[in-house]
């Protein structure tokens, strides 16, 4: 093979390769055109996908919404309910508390006007007690003087009988201040003589056992006195017995 021959072969084997890297630059370009178009395809349907994934989000959320506003007014209309019954419920207990302090008071009421007719009732009882105390034991003070008073009438009969001369001797003295004495007692408690002579007769303090006449004296008169009468406290325990003129 000539020098001109080798030379040739190195330039077709030169200009081989420089086609083969033309041709695989040009397959590259194509690859990447079609890499960079289903790139853009799959872009615009991940878009699509998003676009649809947002809606379908926006739908949820408008529904999840809807159904809020449902429960809410659910809610609402259970709390109105509950609000509804709750007055009632207080409304019904009121009425009963009502009920129930009103029967308290005429309660108390009645057991008030029980209390003060009881305490009326044993203050009455009490006063009447008292009275009756004091009514027995004046009647048992007046069954008493009643008995003293005979031996009373013995000692003034006694002292009257007495002559002018053993009027200064002891034993006459002794008699008169006994008798005194004696009368001074029945007098501290209430016991007293009922003045009669030259008084107006009085049926109430007087008991007249005779009638005579006396110019001297006026109408209804007591002239005389028997037997004297006494009062205790204001109450006969034995009347005067007496003599009445004109």
């Amino acid at each position: 093979m000539t020098q001109n021959d080798k030379v040739v072969d190195v330039m077709k084997a030169a200009m081989d390769e420089e086609k083969a890297m033309k041709e695989k630059e040009t397959n590259n370009m194509n690859e990447q055109k079609d890499e960079n178009l289903r790139n853009h395809e799959n872009d615009s349907t991940d878009t699509e996908v998003s676009n649809s994934t947002e809606e379908s989000k926006q739908e949820d959320v408008s529904s999840e919404e809807t159904l809020m506003d449902g429960e809410d007014l659910e809610t609402d209309a259970d709390e109105t309910d509950s609000s509804v019954e709750k007055q009632g419920k207080k409304s019904f207990f009121k009425s009963a508390k009502s009920k129930e302090m009103a029967m308290k008071d005429q309660k108390i009421e009645e057991l008030t006007d029980r209390l003060k007719r009881n305490m009326a009732e044993f203050d009455n009882y009490r006063k009447r007690t008292e009275k009756e105390k004091t009514q027995m034991f004046e009647l048992g003070a007046k069954s008493i003087i009643e008995k003293i008073l005979p031996v009373i009438d013995n000692f003034e009969r006694g002292l009257v009988a007495v002559s002018e001369e053993e009027k200064g001797g002891a034993f006459a003295q002794g008699i008169e201040l006994i008798y005194k004495q004696l009368m001074t007692t029945l007098t501290e408690i209430g016991v007293e003589p009922i003045d009669a002579v030259g008084k107006e007769f009085d049926p109430a303090l007087h008991n007249a056992v005779m009638h005579g006449e006396d110019d001297s004296l006026g109408e209804n008169i007591v002239s005389d006195e028997f037997q004297k009468g006494y009062l205790y406290k204001g109450n006969v325990v034995r009347y005067s017995m007496v003599k009445v003129v004109n």
